[in-house]
């Protein structure tokens, strides 16, 4: 069971720091399941695997230095939960906040739920009233 365990949190260790922050799309299809699902999706944006891609390529043009820093992880059973903080330069329009090249830094906590060693479920959390505050300070 601990080798499971560590399995998985390796899978989404490579995944936060591969595909989020390294770009690198390949690694997103090998570590995410053709039935995934974003439990934490907005309404109406696509909750399946292609939204994801789709949500971080945009995210990519807003934050081109899309930084990822794994706090903590913790595994058991088929879930692993991640406290992480990302770190990005504002270089485009977000949530209608035109581009202010400012550094920003949030945090946020992902549960993953792992099937096949592939990521097929998330739900999320991210402190947005944190990046929202210094988007918008004057």
């Amino acid at each position: 069971m601990h080798a499971m365990l560590e399995r998985n949190k390796e899978m989404v260790r490579r995944y936060n720091y591969e595909f989020v922050q390294g770009k690198n799309i390949q690694v997103y299809e090998e570590s995410t399941h053709d039935q995934f699902i974003n439990h934490s999706a907005p309404p109406g944006a696509n909750a399946g695997k292609d939204g994801v891609l789709q949500f971080m390529q945009m995210m990519w043009q807003i934050f081109p230095d899309l930084e990822v820093e794994i706090n903590m992880q913790i595994a058991e059973g088929d879930l692993v939960t991640t406290h992480k903080t990302f770190q990005a330069t504002h270089k485009g329009t977000f949530m209608g906040i035109e581009a202010t090249n400012r550094r920003v830094k949030f945090n946020s906590i992902d549960i993953i739920r792992v099937k096949d060693g592939k990521a097929i479920e998330h739900w999320s959390l991210r402190d947005n009233n944190a990046l929202l505050q210094q988007l918008t300070a004057k």
